[in-house]
């Protein structure tokens, strides 16, 4: 296969890394494998060296901002996280005590459905309703707002149900330090900018983090967010660099990929309604699912976490539904994107490629359509696997033995349900 010259790729500033990247592939020992050689490659170039996302700077949520304030902001900012700084903090204090975390647009309604489902009757020792769990950790008043609500019951699928939380106490007085540590909570772990893209892309694959913080310590301020996105996007642009070319052209299987196989893949069904399939996704842990037709058990489109944002921000999605379900929801999004051209992202269409596609097809797939996911079909459209971003830049690298030591010394052991 012929190389493209550096004058037929475009000059864009990821391009530029790739071609920092290329330089010193070439001059690597002959005898080390291609994944040993972009290991070395990537452990020799600081994280400081990837572009500025000037979307996800400078935006910070206080601690003591109420979850509906946090909404705000970040719809405001069209971001899906954002760092939360603790108001407590004294102004001296170091970045390891100034955040607390990393708050995302899904977590803060996950939080809440977490709220208004019972604890499993197998553990008596613990309370066994939404309304007795809210008491015993944010006071009787929060857990009669619960009950208030109708939160008490797995079963609440009302379409009305957000409606009554938008303007609910509970919603407006809840603080986003309330939700810390739960699930969809990212500890803030940050690099340093002499810290190296090696590391970062482990922490973004191996370690589950869907945004690194980039850190300058002279300031102590947040020099740039690293997402898995933005690698896909760098990945994308590097494409005929010999050094992508040679991991780039390679089958699927040969890598590995799909991780997640067909029958292991969380499905909804489109007559399911979407609050009960939001909650099937905080219970399985997962950040999509596929959905599907009853009657032909075919995929017929996507749903994510971070559709939630549409619950939250466009309350006319369903308020003329008392129970909205998936297919209704999907069509109603897509009619608002429709009418409001200026809203947050659009909603993650359903998108599939086949086993004998390429890990660079898929890369620029995913950067085109500006997913997180792609279904893996068969000739038939039958499901027969999942890719998500992180799971591309896990085959990118390896991680050494022994190689971040201590590194999470201070942040680990983390609660039971965070990412990291």
């Amino acid at each position: 296969m012929a190389m493209a010259t550096m004058e037929e790729i475009p000059q864009s500033p990821e391009a530029k890394l790739g071609m920092r990247v290329e330089d010193l592939w070439d001059v690597q020992e002959a005898q080390l494998s291609p994944t040993e050689k972009l290991n070395a490659c990537f452990e020799s170039i600081p994280v400081s060296a990837f572009p500025l996302d000037p979307s996800n700077t400078e935006i910070e949520i206080k601690s003591d901002a109420t979850l509906a304030d946090a909404v705000k902001i970040l719809a405001g900012h069209n971001v899906f996280s954002a760092p939360v700084v603790d108001v407590e903090a004294p102004e001296d204090a170091s970045w390891i005590d100034r955040y607390i975390g990393i708050v995302e647009f899904a977590g803060i309604v996950v939080w809440i459905l977490h709220q208004s489902e019972p604890t499993s009757p197998r553990t008596p020792s613990t309370p066994s309703s939404a309304r007795a769990i809210a008491a015993a950790a944010n006071g009787a008043a929060f857990a009669l707002e619960l009950e208030a609500l109708g939160l008490g019951s797995a079963a609440t699928t009302a379409g009305n149900f957000f409606e009554d939380l938008t303007s609910s106490e509970l919603y407006k007085n809840t603080k986003v330090r309330d939700i810390s540590g739960t699930f969809r909570w990212a500890p803030f772990l940050a690099l340093e900018r002499s810290n190296s893209f090696l590391t970062m892309l482990l922490l973004l694959s191996k370690y589950k983090m869907k945004s690194v913080p980039v850190l300058d310590l002279g300031s102590g301020a947040i020099d740039n967010i690293i997402t898995q996105s933005a690698v896909i996007h760098m990945l994308a642009e590097c494409a005929g660099l010999q050094w992508f070319e040679s991991w780039g052209t390679k089958k699927l299987s040969e890598v590995g990929l799909p991780l997640v196989t067909g029958n292991q893949i969380i499905k909804v069904y489109e007559d399911e309604p979407v609050l009960q399939a939001f909650k099937v996704m905080r219970k399985k842990r997962v950040g999509g699912v596929p959905v599907i037709e009853r009657e032909t058990k075919k995929a017929v489109g996507n749903i994510s976490l971070r559709d939630v944002q549409f619950l939250l921000t466009a309350p006319e999605i369903y308020h003329d539904y008392r129970g909205i379900t998936v297919k209704d929801f999907l069509t109603e999004v897509r009619s608002y994107l429709e009418k409001n051209k200026n809203a947050s992202p659009m909603l993650n269409e359903y998108v599939t490629c086949k086993k004998d596609c390429t890990i660079k097809e898929l890369i620029q797939l995913l950067d085109q359509e500006k997913i997180h996911r792609v279904y893996v079909v068969d000739d038939d459209g039958d499901l027969q696997g999942l890719i998500t971003l992180r799971d591309i830049i896990s085959r990118l690298v390896h991680e050494p033995r022994g190689y971040f030591g201590d590194f999470f010394d201070g942040v680990l052991p983390l609660p039971a349900n965070s990412r990291v």
